[in-house]
C-alpha cells in the first residue's frame, strides 16, 4: 500500500514538474501527519533524485506545552531522517494584535516568512507545503460563502510564484493518517482542529460531513475534479488578460497605467485587469472585491484628477481618461530643491539633481558641428547666458519662451496640454540660466538660448537618470 503511494507521490511530482533532480527543498513541518507525510515521502525520493531536503518548524505558543512537545517531535524526527532542521518561536497572539490581523493570518505570515528566510539561507529553490486534497474542498467551501468568482473556485494551486509546492494535494486526509501508521511515524495530533473556533474547522467538521453522508460520499474527489477542470478555464482566460494587460497598460516602478482603451475590453477581461493591476502595484489582490473594480469602472468616465481609495493603502486616479494605480504617499510638505552653479564652473562638470545625473561640456561652434538629435542632450547658446545656472523644481508662476515663438508661455499650461500628471510635474526638472527659463528637461527648450550663426561658443547638457 505505501510504495503504491510512494509511486503515486512521483508520479505526481513529475507530472506537475515540482522538483527536478539536485534541488534542494525546504519543508514546511508543523509535526502533524500532513506535514509528517510530506516529509518521509520526499525523504523517500532523496536518493533517486539527488534531492537537498531541510525542515522548517514554526512554534506559534499557542497551545503551551503541547507546542513545545511539536517542536521537540519535529526536531527528533530530521534527526532520524538526517534532514537540516530550522525551528522559530513566535508569539502569535501578540504577534496578531501588533499587526491588526487574525490568529490565522498571522500564523500563515510569520510561517511563509520563515520559510523563505530558510531557503534563501540554505540556496534552496522550492518550498514544500503539506496541502492535501480535503484542504483542497475545504477551501473552495469557503470561497464560495464568501461569494468568490471563478479564479476562487480554483482553490490551492499545486504550485505558486514557481518556488511553493504542494506535492501531497493529491491525497485525501484518510490516506495520509494511513500512511502514517504503517510507516510507524506517530505524528503529533493538534486538538484545536477538532474544535469549533475557526471557520475552517466547522467546514471540516460539520458542513462536509454533512455533504458527505447526505449528498455524495465522494464530496472531496468530486470537488478536487471540479477545480482541476476551472484551473484550465481560468489558464485560459488569464492568457488572455496577459495579452491584454500588456497591449494597454503600462507599468512603472511604483504605478501601473491602465490606458482607456484597455476598458473597450469584455468585462471579463478589464475586470482581472484592473485586479492585476493593484496587484502589480503592491497590493493583495484578495482584498479587492467587486464593488472597488466597479468604482475603477466608474472613475473612467468622471474628469480628470479624479481619484478613489483602494484597499491596503492604493488608490486609483483619473488623469484624461487613463487610470493610474498608486501607492499613497504620506503627504509630507516637500521642501524645494535647487542647485546652483557659477557659469565659468561648468566645464565637462557632473553634477546629481533628485533622479537625473546632469553633464555639461563648452564646446567652440564649428559649421560641420553635428548636432545630436536626442531628447536627453540639447545645445544652448553659451554666449547669451548671463548669471548662474539653476537645476531646480518648478514653481508657481513659472514661464518659458518655447522654440519658435516669441511670447512666453507658463509651464502649467505646457504640462496641461502635454496632460503630465500633477504628481510627475514636480520630478520634473528646470535648467535656469540667470533670470531665464531654458530647459523643462527633457521636454521643451527656450527660444531665447537657441544657437544662431553668430554663436562662437556652445554649452552641451546632457541628462540621464540615475
Amino acid at each position: 500500500m505505501n510504495s503504491n503511494i510512494r509511486e503515486k507521490f512521483f508520479e505526481y511530482i513529475v507530472e506537475n514538474n515540482l522538483v527536478s533532480d539536485g534541488e534542494g527543498v525546504v519543508v514546511g513541518l508543523s509535526g502533524g501527519p500532513d506535514s509528517v507525510c510530506l516529509l518521509n515521502l520526499l525523504c523517500s525520493l532523496r536518493q533517486d533524485m539527488n534531492l537537498k531536503i531541510a525542515a522548517a518548524h514554526v512554534n506559534h505558543m499557542l497551545r503551551a506545552e503541547d507546542a513545545d512537545k511539536d517542536e521537540e517531535y519535529a526536531r527528533n524526527l530530521c534527526k532520524k531522517f538526517k534532514v537540516e532542521f530550522f525551528c522559530k518561536r513566535v508569539d502569535i497572539n501578540k504577534y496578531s494584535k501588533d499587526k491588526g490581523l487574525s490568529s490565522e493570518t498571522a500564523g500563515r505570515e510569520v510561517r511563509y516568512a520563515f520559510f523563505d528566510n530558510v531557503m534563501e539561507r540554505l540556496n534552496f529553490s522550492k518550498i514544500a507545503t503539506a496541502h492535501n486534497s480535503n484542504d483542497q474542498a475545504e477551501t473552495v467551501l469557503m470561497r464560495i460563502m464568501r461569494g468568490t468568482g471563478l479564479e476562487g473556485l480554483t482553490g490551492i494551486p499545486v504550485k505558486r510564484d514557481e518556488k511553493y509546492i504542494r506535492p501531497i494535494l493529491f491525497m485525501e486526509r484518510k490516506d495520509i493518517e494511513g500512511y502514517c501508521k504503517r510507516c510507524g511515524l506517530e505524528p503529533c495530533i493538534d486538538e484545536t482542529n477538532n474544535e469549533r473556533l475557526y471557520r475552517r474547522n466547522k467546514v471540516r467538521l460539520d458542513i462536509l460531513p454533512y455533504m458527505k453522508k447526505n449528498f455524495n460520499d465522494d464530496i472531496i474527489t468530486t470537488i478536487n475534479r471540479m477545480v482541476l477542470l476551472l484551473q484550465e478555464d481560468n489558464k485560459y482566460i488569464m492568457g488572455q488578460v496577459d495579452k491584454y494587460f500588456i497591449e494597454n497598460c503600462v507599468k512603472h516602478k511604483d504605478e501601473v497605467i491602465i490606458y482607456k482603451s484597455a476598458f473597450e475590453c469584455d468585462n471579463a477581461i478589464i475586470n482581472r485587469i484592473i485586479r492585476r493591476a493593484i496587484k502589480e502595484v503592491g497590493g493583495n489582490k484578495y482584498d479587492v472585491e467587486m464593488k472597488h473594480i466597479k468604482e475603477v469602472i466608474s472613475l473612467k468616465n468622471m474628469e480628470t484628477n479624479k481619484k478613489i481609495d483602494l484597499p491596503n493603502g492604493i488608490y486609483a486616479q483619473n488623469i484624461y481618461g487613463n487610470i493610474f494605480i498608486r501607492i499613497k504617499v504620506k503627504n509630507n510638505k516637500k521642501k524645494y530643491k535647487e542647485l546652483v552653479l557659477a557659469k565659468e564652473d561648468i566645464l565637462h562638470k557632473e553634477v546629481c539633481f533628485q533622479n537625473y545625473i546632469f553633464t555639461f561640456e563648452v564646446i567652440a561652434f564649428e559649421e560641420n558641428i553635428d548636432f545630436i538629435k536626442n531628447k536627453e542632450i540639447k545645445y544652448f547658446n553659451y554666449d547669451s547666458i548671463n548669471g548662474n545656472i539653476i537645476i531646480r523644481q518648478r514653481k508657481e508662476g513659472d514661464k518659458i519662451i518655447p522654440l519658435g515663438m516669441t511670447g512666453s508661455k507658463k509651464i502649467k499650461d505646457i504640462f496641461i496640454n502635454m496632460k503630465i500628471p500633477q504628481e510627475d510635474r514636480e520630478f520634473i526638472p528646470i535648467i535656469q540660466f540667470g533670470e531665464d527659463i531654458a530647459w523643462i528637461v527633457p521636454i521643451k527648450l527656450s527660444d531665447k538660448y537657441k544657437i544662431t550663426d553668430e554663436t562662437k561658443n556652445i554649452l552641451k547638457i546632457v541628462v540621464r537618470r540615475r
